[in-house]
C-alpha cells in the first residue's frame, strides 16, 4: 500500500507521524529516506506522540540512537548517517532492538538498505521552505489511517 501527504509546516508533520504512531503495530520497521532538514525527526516527534510517549525526541545524531519507553509499545529511533554499512548496524546491536518488540524508526536507512527488507519507507521530500511531500509505502495498517 502507498500513501502520499503533503504538509505546509512541521506542526503538520508532526501530527501524519502522531496519526501513524496510533495505528502502528509492534514490531514495525520504518525506513526513512530524505536530505538533510527534511523533516524525519519532526515526523518521529509525532510518531512518538501517537505512541502515547510525552518527553522531548531529538535527533539520535551523536548517540546512533535514542530510545523512548513509556507509550504504548517502545520507540527505538535510529540515525545511520554516520554507518558505513549493514554490518555497523549488527554490531551495535539491532537484533536485539528488534526482539523487544518495539517500532524503529531508521533515518538515513540507504546506508543499511540491506537489513531493512520488509520495512515500512518513509519518504519526505522538501517542496519548499516548509511545504514537504510524505510518502508512506509498504505496511496494510496504513489502511488504518483514516487520512
Amino acid at each position: 500500500m502507498i500513501k502520499e501527504f503533503d504538509t505546509c509546516s512541521p506542526e503538520q508533520t508532526e501530527a501524519l507521524g502522531a496519526a501513524l504512531g496510533a495505528v502502528i503495530p509492534a514490531g514495525t520497521v520504518l525506513a526513512y529516506r530524505g536530505d538533510l532538514g527534511a523533516g524525519k525527526t519532526a515526523f518521529t516527534r509525532g510518531l512518538a506522540r501517537g505512541l502515547g510517549y510525552r518527553e522531548p525526541v531529538t535527533s539520535p545524531t551523536y548517540t546512533i540512537v535514542n530510545e523512548y519507553i513509556g507509550g504504548r509499545i517502545p520507540l527505538f529511533h535510529f540515525d545511520m548517517y554516520r554507518l558505513g554499512s549493514s554490518e555497523d548496524l549488527w554490531d551495535i546491536g539491532w537484533e536485539d532492538y528488534l526482539d523487544r518488540g518495539g517500532v524503529c524508526a531508521v533515518e538515513w536507512s540507504e546506508n543499511v538498505a540491506d537489513a531493512l527488507e520488509g520495512a515500512l519507507t518513509v519518504t519526505i521530500e522538501k517542496l519548499g521552505d516548509t511545504r514537504r511531500r510524505i510518502t508512506l509505502e509498504g505496511g496494510d495498517f496504513l489502511a488504518d489511517l483514516g487520512l
